[in-house]
Parts: structure tokens; sequence; C-alpha cells
């Protein structure tokens, strides 16, 4: 499921999928949560980062298609 985000009636302006909205909501949180004075915080590597944030996005898109949305 890559449903747009923000829809419109625009085809070609359909911008980021809703996957990847729920993502950068869930990196915002990871990165306020993050132990910026220890650098051997699980949440210092960025890759770690944005992949945790897509388990969450997917994870948001699961609990919509289970609620029937």
């Amino acid at each position: 499921m890559n449903e747009p985000a923000f829809p419109t009636h625009y085809t070609e302006m359909a911008g980021m999928s809703l996957r990847d909205y729920f993502a950068a909501k869930a990196m915002a949180a990871l990165i306020i949560c993050a132990d910026q004075d220890n650098p051997q915080s699980a949440f210092a590597n960025n890759k770690n980062c944005a992949k945790w944030a897509y388990e969450y996005a997917d994870a948001m898109l699961d609990a919509r298609k289970k609620e029937g949305k």
C-alpha cells in the first residue's frame, strides 16, 4: 500500500506516501528521545534511526489495515 499522505485530485502531484509521512513523524520522535550526550546510544546511529522510523511506519499502516481504514 502506497497511498498518498495528502491526496489530491491531481494524480501527478500525489506527494509523499502515507508510509513516508508516518516514518517522518516517527523519526522526529526518535530524534527527540535520542541521548545526544551518549555517542554509544542506539539512537546516535542515523541509519538505525531511519530503519526504525520505517518499522514504526509499517506498524502504523498494519494497524490501520486491521482497523479497516
